[in-house]
């Protein structure tokens, strides 16, 4: 994986290859990037990064100096790797929770501007995700929710729904507070 921008712009990572992950292409983060960049002071940001996996996005986003990352995964191997990246380039915006993500929503609380959500393409329960979300009013005001997620999946009919843009077989759904609406 690499980093697209911020103070680690190209630095390329290895996860290591037992990690039960499917990283988000550089093509795809790299366009989710621009979307998000333009649309939020990543200084002033919260964000938090479900299923985060080998953490690339929550390292882009401390790279590019994000304030804050929850990054939450239940596999004990990828939170692991993650603490070794925050801790050899110094990215203390970074706190990994190591917790199944829907009971973590469900007890959570708090609002972020960004939530981002990659969770395994085969996972039955994905709508699930802005469900809690959006109920659980952890998006804060002006935020926005992300899911990644397989092409053929259609999320179109959850609440809070706004658009999705497509990237080869995967998709990035967005989801705005429907109190904005």
């Amino acid at each position: 994986m690499r980093i697209i921008g911020g103070k680690l712009k190209g630095i390329r990572f290895n996860a290591p290859t037992s990690l039960p992950v499917r990283p988000t292409t550089d093509m795809a983060k790299e366009a989710l990037f621009n979307i998000l960049y333009n649309a939020y002071d990543f200084e002033d940001c919260e964000v938090l990064d479900l299923f985060s996996g080998t953490g690339s996005i929550s390292i882009e986003f401390a790279s590019r100096g994000t304030k804050a990352v929850n990054a939450v995964d239940k596999h004990s191997g990828c939170v692991y790797w993650l603490e070794s990246v925050i801790k050899k380039h110094e990215l203390d915006q970074i706190n990994t929770i190591k917790s199944d993500v829907f009971k973590f929503l469900d007890q959570h609380k708090g609002s972020y501007q960004i939530i981002f959500a990659d969770p395994p393409y085969d996972l039955p329960n994905i709508p699930q995700i802005a469900e809690k979300v959006i109920g659980n009013k952890l998006l804060a005001d002006n935020g926005v929710l992300v899911i990644e997620h397989p092409t053929f999946l259609k999320l179109n009919f959850l609440t809070g729904y706004k658009e999705t843009r497509k990237y080869g077989n995967s998709s990035f759904s967005f989801f705005e507070n429907p109190e904005n609406e």
